[in-house]
């Protein structure tokens, strides 16, 4: 992953004609807010999202599943405008992977970022995952495909999210070990359980499995140990930790991982290595 312009097995769209596609990512970034519903966001669209939607589609880990998906509800380019019947029912993280993918098919540098955002609950820090491309002169602008959308009136561009309203993991994991952020505001606001320190270090390490290559889905966990709360965590679980959020990665994913789904529970997960014959 030394310049991110290179698909990953996770991001790889086989065998998609990307020459169909604008390179502009603004475009993109519209395109990709089309394809996607999440699986929240019936209400805003008018739409009862059929419950084998709610968890098959979002257990898709892989570019070429969601195509799949898209083509078999409705098979047409991509750049044709589509009913939320037709799209296929994601994540934030699915939102992030498929523009990612999209820009590095069209020329442009691109990665996932997992994080915290300001913008979704006053005063709370939400798990949220955004997309990061590269500009002409070398820096790196954040998008969020997700909020394109006039329901959500976010508090400024979305094609140029700026960096105190989404925060990187690492940033978000110093925060907190300073004092300068309260841990049990960062996590899901709606689910007690899924807050605290433990959760922004799961988010820190997938946020660096992702700038290593392997963009996990955001239930996924690995290692010897689960950590699943903040009694769990140990001093050197708390400096190991400490130096990844100052130093970066790269981070190793083994092949054989944990998913802690929502609706098909805890199960192991082999995940590919290569990319399907096309």
């Amino acid at each position: 992953m030394d310049d991110y312009l290179g698909q990953t097995v996770f991001s790889d769209p086989g065998d998609l004609d990307a020459d169909a596609l604008p390179t502009d990512p603004g475009q993109l970034v519209a395109l990709v807010r089309g394809l996607i519903i999440h699986r929240l966001e019936g209400p805003r669209f008018g739409y009862d999202i059929p419950r084998d939607r709610l968890h098959e589609d979002a257990e898709s880990r892989y570019v070429t599943e969601i195509l799949r998906i898209l083509r078999e509800r409705r098979d047409v380019p991509l750049t044709e405008a589509r009913a939320p019947r037709e799209r296929f029912v994601g994540t934030c993280r699915d939102f992030s992977l498929l523009l990612c993918s999209l820009l590095r098919a069209t020329g442009t540098p691109a990665r996932i970022r997992g994080g915290f955002a300001t913008y979704f609950v006053a005063d709370f820090l939400e798990d949220h995952w955004v997309t990061e491309y590269r500009l002409p002169d070398g820096s790196w602008r954040l998008v969020d495909p997700q909020v394109l959308h006039p329901s959500y009136e976010p508090p400024f561009d979305p094609l140029d999210v700026p960096r105190d309203r989404f925060l990187v993991a690492a940033d978000v994991w110093r925060g907190c070990r300073e004092g300068r952020i309260d841990p049990a505001r960062c996590g899901f606001h709606s689910v007690d359980r899924l807050r605290g320190l433990w959760l922004v270090r799961a988010r820190l390490l997938q946020d660096l499995a992702a700038l290593s290559g392997v963009e996990p889905l955001p239930w996924d966990g690995w290692g010897p140990r689960q950590i699943l709360d903040d009694a769990s965590l140990t001093d050197a679980d708390l400096a190991r930790t400490d130096t990844l959020a100052r130093d970066g990665g790269p981070v190793s994913v083994p092949d054989a991982i944990t998913s802690y789904t929502t609706y098909d529970g805890v199960r192991q997960i082999t995940l590919r290595r290569s990319s399907p014959p096309a």
